[in-house]
């Protein structure tokens, strides 16, 4: 199985740190009127904290709905990937915005083709209704993917996503899941108005 983003091997194992369950200490007994007779019930600690888990999916099965987009169509290499998606986002905002429609959703990139040094992608926004008459070029409407696919959640920086898509990666041959070669990028914040290590990004993995 192929990580789509990784530019270190594909098999390399991500290193999975599970938060330490935060055990308390027995709380300090309080001083008492009387002295405590043979009777008296020791003080009890606390049970240990349960660990804490994050609640993004990690591994979700869901299924993908058909959405109408625009959407600009280019390849870029991961030096700039960031810069490159958000300027197509930049070209169908200002398409979308002379015509007179809304966005229907949120921005997504979906990649059609990926290897070690770049990708082809598209730089999609869901509208309700196309444009009419949309010029010619980089710039057309489709439809996003569909069907059965694997859910995920990045939190940060563009560039930190190697991370996630090792863990992404691990867990797919763990599963023995086998994946399309395409994959998408839904950002739950704005890339084009959010700091970039504060993005939040839903990832799909479309499954055969």
């Amino acid at each position: 199985m192929i990580c789509p983003r990784q530019t270190v091997p594909a098999l390399l194992v991500a290193v999975f740190s599970l938060l330490a369950a935060a055990l308390v200490g027995p709380s300090a007994t309080l001083g008492q009127d009387k002295p405590p007779g043979p009777q008296a019930p020791a003080a009890q600690a606390p049970a240990p904290a349960e660990a804490s888990k994050s609640t993004d999916p990690h591994g979700e099965e869901v299924t993908l709905s058909a959405k109408t987009i625009v959407y600009f169509k280019g390849n870029g290499s991961w030096d700039s990937a960031f810069e490159t998606i958000t300027d197509g986002f930049k070209a169908v905002t200002d398409v979308l915005g002379k015509a007179g429609i809304k966005p229907a959703g949120s921005l997504m990139t979906i990649y059609t083709s990926t290897d070690d040094n770049g990708f082809q992608f598209q730089a999609a926004i869901p509208v309700s209704e196309a444009p009419k008459d949309l010029a010619k070029g980089n710039i057309a409407v489709g439809t996003s993917p569909t069907g059965r696919a694997y859910k995920f959640v990045h939190r940060g920086s563009y560039d930190s996503m190697d991370t996630t898509y090792e863990a992404i990666t691990n867990f797919l041959d763990e599963k023995g899941i086998d994946a399309k070669e395409a994959f998408i990028e839904e950002y739950v914040t704005d890339p084009l108005t959010t700091a970039e290590d504060k993005l939040v990004v839903e990832i799909y993995v479309p499954i055969k």
